[in-house]
């Protein structure tokens, strides 16, 4: 029996080297559930990956993780791949993994869900931060690799249906790891020096791969930022980027993208030409129109006779003026009516004409009249007024007549 006691560091040693040496966990490739999923600041990733009846630590090292085209969430299914190993602080074995990938659906189609629901919700898709294309852009730079067919074909249809558009290609390579920086360095060179009044970025078709710098969250902030309108020409019909749903029109291919971008001269030309057919016809009516009118004017009396709408004036002013002046003569004659009558009514009640009866009216030396014979004594003055004249009188008596 062997007798030798371990510590506890020599026996988790033994173990990770028992472990380590194993063929079988040195590549590993294990499918599950994330749970716990957490990134710490130093970059590295800590998780647990579990079934219905286990569960098993994980790790993944910054330098593994920056690799990942995904964001991993715990509950997604995934398939981890790395090598079983044990930390011998902690006596317990886990797994380093060096990759993710998503169940059911590839990375690169995780991250693009991922991405687009962020961006989203930020509020880069809104429309009511689309900008509108201008109707007859003077320069259009068009940023897209320039070996590709993509940018003969755009140079072709823009040179066919708008030749007055000059055209400036900032060339970028549009796939791998280098295309993003570039692509958004390009964008924001042309808006920086307004190099031109619309952009055009994109590519030709392609896998997922090949048009995944469309797909660059660094790409989709520099279309959202930009100035200048833009118009997002990626792929085919089906493809759709972020970078299509970020731009302020969306192109189903690089020959739509110029079709979308410029009118077509001969639309232009059709248009002016049936402007002017129009423009003719309606100068030709207006004119048909004005001579018939013209020819009513010259039937009437006015312009065949002029002074006789003169005349036609006098006659109507003399008769105004006559109806005026014998409503003058009426109202003159009322109020000389009236005046008499009211003259009469007031000589009637003269008091000259009670005098000229044999009337007097007597007064004291104040000229008060003199009412009753309470209003005098003996000796006094008083003056009556009779109708051609004043008598002064002195009173000797007075005497009250009694009426029974």
């Amino acid at each position: 029996m062997n007798e030798r006691t371990l510590t506890v560091s020599e026996l988790n040693n033994l173990i990770k080297t028992l472990i380590d040496c194993e063929p079988l966990l040195t590549n590993v490739c294990i499918r599950g559930e994330l749970s716990n999923y957490k990134i710490y600041p130093s970059g590295h990733h800590y998780f647990t990956l579990k079934d219905s009846e286990s569960s098993l630590r994980c790790v993944m090292f910054k330098s593994s993780a920056s690799k990942l085209r995904f964001r991993p969430e715990s509950g997604m299914g995934v398939t981890a791949f790395g090598r079983v190993s044990v930390f011998p602080r902690d006596g317990a074995y886990q797994l380093y993994c060096t990759d993710l990938i998503p169940e059911g659906t590839g990375d690169l189609q995780v991250a693009y869900e991922q991405l687009k629901a962020k961006l989203a919700a930020e509020g880069l898709f809104d429309p009511k931060h689309k900008k509108k294309l201008p109707p007859f852009p003077k320069k259009i730079a068009i940023i897209t690799s320039s070996a590709g067919a993509a940018v003969h074909d755009m140079i072709r249809i823009l040179g066919q249906r708008w030749p007055m558009t000059k055209i400036v290609l900032l060339p970028v390579r549009v796939q791998g790891v280098e295309a993003p920086p570039e692509i958004v360095g390009a964008i924001r060179y042309a808006n920086r020096h307004k190099v031109a009044d619309l952009i055009i970025t994109g590519r030709g078709g392609g896998s997922i791969e090949d048009l995944w710098a469309f797909n660059d969250e660094r790409v989709a902030r520099a279309i959202y930022e930009s100035e200048l309108p833009v118009i997002s020409a990626v792929g085919h019909e089906p493809d759709v980027t972020i970078a299509d749903y970020v731009a302020d029109v969306r192109a189903s291919t690089p020959s739509n993208a110029a079709e979308l971008a410029v009118p077509n001269v001969r639309d232009i030309r059709e248009l002016l030409d049936n402007l002017s057919i129009r423009r003719t016809q309606a100068m030709r009516k207006k004119i048909l129109t004005l001579e018939s009118r013209l020819e009513e004017l010259k039937k009437r009396r006015v312009l065949q006779t002029p002074m006789a709408y003169v005349d036609s004036k006098r006659a109507e002013l003399d008769y105004m003026k006559d109806k005026f002046i014998a409503a003058a003569d009426r109202s003159n004659s009322a109020k000389r009516r009236e005046f008499v009558r009211l003259a009469a009514s007031l000589d009637a009640m003269s008091p000259l004409k009670v005098l000229n009866r044999g009337y007097a009216i007597a007064s004291d030396d104040s000229g008060k009249l003199v009412r009753s014979v309470s209003g005098v004594k003996p000796n006094d003055k008083i003056m009556l007024s009779v109708s051609d004249g004043v008598i002064r009188c002195r009173v000797e008596e007075s005497e009250e007549t009694i009426h029974e």
